[in-house]
């Protein structure tokens, strides 16, 4: 059943607007608050994160913190690069007795090898041989000159019971020489009592006088 309303026929089509008015404006109403709703779960409002800035007390204490690290961290670190170290054992550097005899030893493999350049690069410009027939030979090129022309080859070449003086930048190495080859086309086999005179020239050892005594077998 309806809803009777009474009075004039004027005054009852007013009231029937009024209501169908009323209703649409509540329609819309809803529906607006609808559509933002579902607008509002669609795009959400951005997060704002601040960050907040180190104080200078924080930076401090970073900085001391970072530094007991490194220093930790050196006190671990040095005991085993000491422990390193001393499982080698480095060349001395300098006019040392080891060095000269070193040096010595260099001159003895680049001479049983035939060595040109190796034995030219150990003699110095002044260098002088001393033969065990007492012949003088002057120049770092006498060695090398006899290996290059077959005059002189070595086929062995030994150093035992080395000597060793240093005198400031001189050294005497005296050694006996075990050495054989080929001389003028004949074989021969030499022992001698030797004795090199190095100079510590420009960092390196040159020799610059060697000395020759045949030892009797």
């Amino acid at each position: 059943m309806g809803t009777t309303i009474t009075g004039p026929v004027g005054q009852n089509k007013r009231i029937v607007i009024v209501d169908i008015l009323r209703g649409w404006a509540f329609v819309v109403k809803s529906e607006k608050r609808l559509y933002t709703d579902q607008l509002n779960n669609v795009i959400a409002p951005p997060v704002v994160t601040r960050v907040q800035e180190p104080t200078k007390r924080g930076m401090v204490q970073t900085m001391m913190n970072r530094l007991a690290i490194a220093i930790l961290s050196g006190l671990l670190i040095a005991p085993l690069a000491m422990f390193g170290a001393a499982g080698k054992v480095k060349p001395a550097i300098g006019p040392t007795a080891e060095s000269a005899l070193a040096a010595d030893q260099e001159l003895a493999k680049a001479l049983q090898a035939n060595d040109t350049v190796g034995i030219y690069h150990m003699l110095d410009k002044d260098w002088a041989v001393i033969s065990t027939a007492g012949g003088v030979g002057e120049g770092p090129s006498i060695f090398p000159g006899g290996i290059r022309s077959g005059y002189l080859t070595r086929k062995t070449y030994s150093l035992s019971e080395p000597r060793v003086r240093l005198y400031g930048n001189i050294a005497l190495v005296t050694t006996k020489v075990e050495t054989s080859g080929m001389f003028q086309g004949k074989p021969f086999v030499v022992t001698e009592r030797q004795t090199d005179v190095w100079c510590w020239k420009g960092g390196e050892w040159k020799c610059i006088l060697t000395h020759e005594t045949k030892m009797s077998k």
